[in-house]
C-alpha cells in the first residue's frame, strides 16, 4: 500500500470516527438544551452558552446549580474546576497543533483552545503521523462543535415549545449526569472520586446553602489526577 493510499484509509476512519462521536455528544447537546430550558433560560441563553462554553459537564454542573438555587458565584466555580481538566489536554495538544507555531496565527490558537476537548484530545492522540493527528484535532472539533450547537438549538427549541415536567423532561440534567459519570465508575480513581464526592455533597447539604455542596464535590475529582493504567481507563466517550 503507498504512502498515499496509507493517508486516505487513516482520514477515512479519522472522519469515521469524528462522526461517530458527533451524533453522540449532539444527543448530549439536545439534552442540555432542553434542560437550559426548562430551569429558566432562553433559547438564546442556551445556544449562547454551547456557543462560547462548549464544555458539557461544565455546562450541565453551571445550569443544574442556578436551576436549584445557588448562587452564580458557586455555579461557575463549579463549572471551572470541573473544566480545568481542559489545560492538561492543551499540554498534550499543543506539540501536535502548535508544530507550526511559527505560522499558526492567534486566531487559530484560539479556535484550537476552543476545541480542545475530550473527543479531540482521544482521537489526535490516538494517530501516530503528525499531519495524521493535526487532520484529527480540525476535523473532531469541528464536527463535535457543530454537532453540540446544532443539538443545544434543537432541544432549546423542544423544551420552550412544551411544558418539560409535563414529559418528565425536567428529569434531563440528572440523567444527563448519571450518563457521564457511569463510564468513569468502572475504573478505581473515578469510583474513588464519585464515592468521595458523594459523601462531601450530602455533608454540607444541611450546613451550607443551595449549590455549595456540589462546588465543594467538585473536588473529589483532585484523587483522579494520577496517571491511571491504559487498562484502567474507561472506553465509552464522554461529552466535552
Amino acid at each position: 500500500m503507498t504512502t498515499d493510499q496509507t493517508t486516505d484509509t487513516a482520514r477515512r476512519e479519522i472522519l469515521s470516527a469524528s462522526l461517530t462521536l458527533g451524533i453522540a455528544v449532539g444527543v448530549f447537546g439536545a439534552v442540555f438544551g432542553v434542560g437550559a430550558v426548562s430551569a429558566g433560560a432562553s433559547v438564546t441563553q442556551a445556544c449562547v452558552t454551547s456557543l462560547l462554553v462548549f464544555t458539557g459537564a461544565s455546562q450541565f454542573s453551571a445550569v443544574s446549580v442556578v436551576a436549584a438555587g445557588g448562587s452564580t458565584g458557586a455555579a461557575l466555580g463549579g463549572a471551572m474546576l470541573l473544566a480545568a481538566r481542559n489545560t492538561v489536554y492543551g499540554l498534550t495538544l499543543a506539540p501536535i497543533v502548535g508544530s507550526r507555531a511559527a505560522t499558526t496565527s492567534w486566531g487559530r490558537r484560539l479556535v484550537a483552545a476552543q476545541f480542545t476537548i475530550d473527543e479531540t484530545t482521544a482521537v489526535a492522540t490516538a494517530q501516530t503521523r503528525a499531519d495524521d493527528q493535526r487532520y484529527a484535532f480540525w476535523t473532531t472539533g469541528i464536527t463535535v462543535y457543530v454537532c453540540w450547537n446544532v443539538a443545544t438549538l434543537v432541544g432549546a427549541l423542544a423544551g420552550s415549545a412544551i411544558d418539560p415536567e409535563t414529559y418528565g423532561l425536567d428529569a434531563a440534567f440528572p440523567a444527563g449526569f448519571v450518563a457521564m459519570v457511569a463510564p468513569h465508575l468502572r475504573h478505581r480513581s473515578g469510583l474513588l472520586a464519585g464515592v468521595l464526592a458523594a459523601i462531601i455533597c450530602i455533608a454540607l447539604i444541611p450546613l451550607t446553602p443551595v449549590g455549595v455542596p456540589i462546588l465543594c464535590a467538585a473536588t473529589a475529582i483532585l484523587v483522579g489526577l494520577p496517571v491511571a493504567r491504559a487498562d484502567d481507563l474507561p472506553t465509552e466517550p464522554v461529552i466535552p
